[in-house]
């Protein structure tokens, strides 16, 4: 017999303090278990997951059949179970924390390219029964729907930590911060003001479906950003530093507690020596790591299935065409250990993997998601991805980065006569349908006669994604994957991404400066 968890009791009672006494410790050697692979038990586990959720497979099997009685074609379930931590540490004080738990279900039902959906925060039989009524409405027939039997599917672990975050109190996060702010402080006597902040969040998903597959993930994710001002001469600056990825405490060492003091303070400062290039069409150098985020927006997006599906997308009619240079080789990997956008298995509970979008300059492949997959004939990606139970899954980048090149980082930056060296973006525009993109360039260089000459601020670079591909005519052998906390949004839903560069020179792109 299922439980019937509510919402409003689920939080109550950890307001109370009883869940928390109650499922904590046990969702502590849960996540512990899990971070094994291969792992003995599954079943066992599985079992964990059922009594986490408080479900079980028959009343499952009745939601499922529900879902399809309409004659819809495919069925999922969805369960989700999030717990979110926030502390932040500004003047030098500890000043805001909160924590935040989500719960709940989502249902969808496919009927040809269409989808029902609808979700509960009740986990209740009658409620789970009537979200699956309302997402069967995609349909518009009758249907008897036999049983389904379940298999468990086997997952990979990309992801595993040391110690999950249940365990983790805030006594033993609040130093990290304090460390990180005096380390600011201390590295310039301009610094002015240091914000701080940690966040770290473990789901629990729990994905059932009616061709009888079931899987199930725990995922972790830690985060510390550091936004630093400056003063010098009445003139103030501001940048900023993060790390973030699938990790536990463990991932923030000395080494790294370091950096994030030292970082934010170096690209704040460069800042007040920084000078406007003249605009117009010029070579730019794109860093290795963060700069990835181009390759991201102006170019991952278009590689949607969905966009090229409804004809979007300016790659739709480009499959098996050269798109760029052969040494240009691009992909989007789900399974790199414990980077931010890395995923076991999809919101849909397909496997990942590593897809070739571009391979030796050819486009090779786009993210599909089951109904992208079905519509082409081919293999899902395992791209398929969604906010949260209260979302849709859709064809979701996960981490997008150019492969290394023949090239030296040096060598590139010689052969620019006069350029840019972009190294880090923010607040970029892309028009997925014909490509067109405009980043701003937070921080960067000159580069004159081959040679990194002054720090540059307040610069637009304008472009055209697929134009940008073409002329690309150097790749580093430099690859780094970016380190920060990236959050890729699309059709109102959010999702954790990273993207990599090695250094790489494209030769030319319109940069908006002074003096045209």
């Amino acid at each position: 017999m299922a439980k019937n968890i509510s919402r409003r009791k689920f939080l109550e009672n950890g307001s109370k303090g009883l869940f928390a006494a109650a499922v904590l410790p046990y969702l502590g050697t849960f996540g512990n278990q899990l971070n094994k692979s291969p792992i003995s038990g599954e079943h066992m586990k599985l079992a964990d997951y059922y009594h986490h959720f408080g479900v079980d497979e028959k009343t499952i099997a009745q939601v499922i059949a529900e879902g399809l009685s309409r004659g819809g074609d495919y069925c999922d379930v969805y369960f989700q179970h999030s717990i979110n931590n926030y502390i932040g540490l500004e003047d030098k004080e500890v000043n805001r924390a909160y924590s935040n738990i989500d719960f709940g279900v989502g249902i969808r039902v496919i009927k040809g390219e269409q989808t029902g959906f609808s979700f509960t925060e009740e986990i209740t039989p009658k409620a789970m029964m009537l979200a699956a009524k309302t997402a069967a409405n995609i349909a518009n027939q009758n249907k008897k729907v036999a049983p389904v039997g379940f298999s468990l599917k086997d997952i990979p672990n990309y992801y595993p930590i040391q110690n999950p975050w249940e365990q983790i109190g805030i006594d033993t996060k609040i130093p990290y911060l304090q460390q990180i702010n005096e380390k600011v402080f201390k590295e310039d006597s301009r610094v002015i003001k240091s914000n701080v902040w940690f966040t770290n969040e473990t789901s629990y998903i729990l994905i059932v479906t009616s061709e009888g597959t079931v899987t199930y993930d725990y995922q972790p994710m830690g985060q510390i950003s550091v936004s630093v001002t400056a003063e010098q001469n009445g003139k103030r600056e501001q940048n900023y530093f993060d790390l973030s990825g699938r990790r536990g405490i463990e991932f923030f060492t000395p080494e790294n507690i370091n950096r994030l003091g030292v970082e934010p303070v170096r690209r704040t400062v460069a800042l007040f020596d920084a000078v406007k290039p003249s605009a117009g069409e010029m070579e730019v150098v794109l860093a290795a790591g963060s700069s990835g985020i181009l390759l991201h927006e102006a170019i991952g997006h278009g590689m949607e299935a969905d966009f090229n599906r409804k004809k979007v997308s300016i790659f739709s009619d480009k499959m098996n065409q050269k798109v760029a240079e052969p040494f240009v080789t691009i992909v989007d990997d789900a399974t790199n250990p414990n980077v931010r956008g890395s995923i076991n298995i999809d919101d849909e509970g397909n496997s990942t993997e590593c897809t070739y979008l571009v391979r030796d300059g050819i486009l090779r492949s786009y993210l599909h998601d089951r109904i992208s997959a079905k519509h082409y004939n081919v293999k899902a990606t395992g791209s398929g991805r969604r906010e949260s139970f209260r979302h849709i899954p859709l064809p979701r980048m996960r981490n997008t980065y150019m492969l290394p090149g023949p090239h030296k980082k040096d060598e590139i930056i010689a052969s620019v006569k006069k350029g840019i060296y972009a190294e880090t973006f923010t607040n970029g525009q892309v028009f997925i349908g014909a490509g067109d993109f405009t980043f701003y360039v937070k921080s960067g260089f000159l580069i004159e006669d081959g040679k990194l000459t002054k720090p540059i601020k307040d610069v637009n670079i304008i472009g055209n994604g697929p134009q940008v591909l073409k002329d690309i005519v150097m790749v580093g052998d430099d690859m780094q994957m970016a380190e920060g906390g990236w959050t890729c949004g699309k059709n109102g839903q959010g999702v954790p991404v990273s993207m990599g560069l090695p250094t790489v020179k494209v030769c030319k792109i319109t940069v908006g400066g002074v003096k045209s």
